[in-house]
């Protein structure tokens, strides 16, 4: 059972094929251990393990058979509560959904999962309609950090972030529109990857436009290739995702540290010319920077040159708040997140030219970079110019501003360009609180960046280290 919530995907997989351990034993494991770390961190707010072990029991008796299916058949994912999942509702932490009305519906990266064999383990919190970068909500509460319950888990995809480092699940879904899945990804020490904007198919259309992206959350960057390989399936309700590629992102990502960052050009900024970084955050990434160049990528020390965007994506981001909002009436917002209720009401007096200009403005960001990128594969960053702060605040204590975009300055720049950007652990405070490195690239190259990020973790592999509460748990000690 020890075991079982330690294993990657790819670990279960093998583990199935060679008939050492069933889709059943493991997800009664998982269950377990759901149902042990949980209550100190609040990931899942949908639990129902009746249905959850029937499709674990479904996908055994594929093995059974010999006719399983798909890449991730017994493997058990956790999903977030803002996709459409036909068997459970789908509430998005906000009052104003009536249950029944989601029953039934299925959005498009729950029906690749579920063309390739995968086992639901319930849906994670999330802050009301995924706007901020914490995650609480009016049903549900507080979302925690699994190395410190005292400290945020960041958001949205914040519960999501909290049950893969505790082995509540090796897998799980997140959205992106300002860093949801790559801020808790890089407060909770886990792997995200922000895909392309319209690589990985999305239904319902998002509030937040095309701010937002839908993508995978791991362990591990494989595990993370891995799920892309599913999530990128076709899905024609998307009408903004491109034509399908057919990348096999696991083959994209073989081979040893040296080869796979043979001939990248790598720039590494640590403040992006703008933003103040605490200094172990900075000391982690830059020590980060020097191993991939040291494995025989060219480093380069240089900004993308271009100013903080947060004004245009703040009129953008809040814009798609108002527009999540617009039906919904006096009594049922009184019913709601009240700074969700604030920033909506305070967006929807934006005139048609505030909200043109901020398109304007993402679009010569979207010039900088395409330019920037034509003399480096990639550009490197801290994830968040901070660790883990209080939970129960949308911003630290004693913070210049009130609004969570103000600490989160390395994300949202690359929601305004649409291009792929990747969380992966780096190292720890002195505090014993993650940090994160972020790797973007040029746009429809997440294999690139993948292959990056998996040279990084082969190189320094932070796997083996779990949170306090994930030994106890297990009746270990750290």
């Amino acid at each position: 059972m020890n075991d079982f919530v330690r294993m990657t995907a790819a670990e279960l997989l093998q583990g199935y094929q060679d008939k050492s351990f069933s889709p059943v034993e493991v997800t009664q494991s998982l269950l377990r251990q759901i149902e042990r770390c949980n209550p100190a961190v609040n990931a899942y707010c949908l639990v129902d393990e009746e249905t959850t072990l029937a499709y674990a029991r479904e996908s055994e008796q594929r093995y059974t058979s010999g006719a399983t299916r798909g890449l991730l058949d017994g493997v058990p994912v956790a999903i977030k509560d803002v996709f459409l999942t036909p068997m459970w509702p789908t509430l998005k932490g906000s009052k104003t959904i009536v249950p029944n009305s989601t029953i039934g519906k299925e959005a498009p990266a729950i029906a690749a999962l579920t063309r390739n064999g995968y086992v639901p383990l319930g849906k994670t919190t999330t802050p009301e309609f995924g706007w901020k970068g914490v995650t609480d909500n009016p049903i549900d509460g507080v979302t925690r950090n699994p190395w410190n319950q005292d400290k945020t888990s960041g958001g949205s995809s914040g519960g999501s972030a909290a049950a893969v480092p505790l082995g509540m699940g090796p897998l799980a879904l997140g959205t992106d529109a300002g860093g949801s899945i790559r801020i808790p990804a890089g407060f909770c020490g886990l792997v995200g990857l922000k895909p392309s904007f319209g690589e990985v198919p999305h239904w319902p259309a998002s509030p937040f436009g095309t701010l937002a992206h839908a993508g995978p959350m791991s362990w591990t960057v494989a595990d993370c290739a891995l799920l892309m390989n599913v999530l990128t399936e076709a899905d024609s309700r998307d009408t903004n995702a491109i034509p399908r590629r057919n990348i096999d992102y696991q083959e994209a990502i073989a081979g040893e540290p040296g080869e796979l960052l043979k001939g990248l050009r790598i720039a590494y900024s640590a403040t992006l010319g703008y933003v103040q970084v605490e200094r172990e955050v900075e000391e982690s990434v830059r020590k980060a920077a020097h191993l991939l160049q040291s494995l025989g990528a060219e480093l380069v020390e240089v900004a993308p040159g271009f100013d903080d965007p947060m004004a245009e994506f703040g009129h953008l981001f809040y814009g798609g708040a108002a527009n999540a909002l617009r039906s919904i009436g006096k009594r049922q917002r009184a019913l709601m997140d009240p700074q969700l209720v604030a920033v909506a009401e305070k967006a929807s007096q934006l005139s048609m030219l505030d909200y043109l200009a901020a398109v304007n403005e993402r679009m010569a960001l979207c010039e900088r970079m395409a330019s920037f990128h034509r003399k480096y594969d990639l550009l490197l960053t801290p994830t968040l110019p901070i660790t883990a702060f209080k939970a129960g605040r949308e911003v630290p204590e004693d913070w210049p501003s009130t609004r969570w975009p103000s600490w989160t300055p390395f994300t949202y720049p690359f929601n305004l360009t649409g291009q792929p950007a990747l969380s992966v652990p780096c190292g720890f405070s002195s505090d014993g609180l993650p940090i994160g490195l972020q790797l973007v690239g040029r746009r429809y190259e997440d294999a690139l960046v993948l292959r990056a990020g998996q040279a990084y973790q082969l190189a320094a592999p932070l796997t083996d280290k779990r949170p306090e509460l994930f030994y106890a748990a297990q009746g270990e000690k750290a």
